[in-house]
């Protein structure tokens, strides 16, 4: 986590609510390297990640979930050829529409029945090459999304709202 004065302009700017994204697209690939599967809901597991997914309980955790926004797919996929990326060519688990996911640096953010946290950028790898073509990996620089961890369990489903969870607000019982 970044480390601000609490008492400092830009810690209370990044402290204030944001408007709610929607959730438009799931996907869970089920082996490595394995195709992403479009789903209309997944199961947020604490500690695990998204059940179905071939990440599913591996790893130190700090990447249990990928999030990318769509609006970021119009540009990669302007970068690339006029129009927006495939989503399941990307490798992340869920595309949001109508939020920042850097406004959810360092905070917990609720999606549909569980709440994640926030665990650091998504940086592409060489596979965008592979996926989107030539001059992918340089069109999904900055554009790749953020990582989060499971806090606390739940169904997430496409339509779904992302709302960011103010410091000191706890997440609501049974979603």
């Amino acid at each position: 986590m970044t480390t601000l004065n609490p008492e400092s302009d830009v810690a209370k700017l990044m402290a204030r609510p944001t408007k709610a994204g929607t959730v438009e697209w799931i996907g869970l690939r089920t082996e490595r390297r394995g195709p992403l599967s479009s789903v209309t809901e997944a199961e947020a597991v604490p500690g695990s990640g998204l059940e179905g997914d071939h990440f599913h309980g591996q790893g130190s955790g700090k990447r249990q979930v990928t999030l990318i926004q769509g609006e970021h797919l119009d540009a990669v996929g302007a970068f690339l050829r006029g129009s927006s990326a495939d989503p399941s060519l990307t490798r992340r688990n869920i595309v949001v529409r109508g939020i920042n996911l850097f406004s959810l640096q360092d905070r917990r953010f609720r999606i549909g029945g569980a709440v994640l946290e926030y665990t650091g950028p998504c940086h592409p790898c060489s596979r965008m090459e592979e996926n989107l073509g030539p001059g992918g990996y340089n069109a999904m620089r900055g554009h790749g999304g953020i990582t989060a961890s499971v806090v606390e369990g739940g169904i997430l489903r496409v339509g779904d709202a992302v709302e960011k969870l103010l410091l000191g607000e706890a997440p609501e019982e049974g979603g």
